[in-house]
């Protein structure tokens, strides 16, 4: 399965700096990035059962200024095309049903 972490997904636990941003006490940033790659790792699960190829797809957990997680994402178009048809037939479905 490819996530966050996983060199496949082109995300690497050495991509953060810890010197590159404004730390603001009291913040769980901690807390917020480790929400961001649990959705991460959701989010990869569910595109590959949902037969998805993530090939050169990136993905990285970050936090936001109030510590609530974020996740970038950078995806080629043939992915997010394929993303977008899953999404338009989930709407179908919930439509008819």
């Amino acid at each position: 399965m490819l996530g966050p972490g996983n060199d496949e997904f082109g995300v690497s636990d050495s991509q953060f700096d810890p010197d590159a941003v404004v730390w603001v006490r009291g913040v769980d940033y901690v807390g917020g990035w480790r929400d961001a790659r649990g959705a991460a790792d959701e989010l990869s699960a569910a595109l590959a059962e949902a037969g998805v190829p993530t090939e050169g797809a990136t993905s990285v957990a970050q936090t936001g200024p109030d510590g609530s997680g974020v996740v970038r994402l950078v995806w080629p178009t043939e992915m997010v095309r394929a993303v977008a048809v899953l999404v338009r037939n989930a709407g179908e479905l919930r439509q008819a049903g």
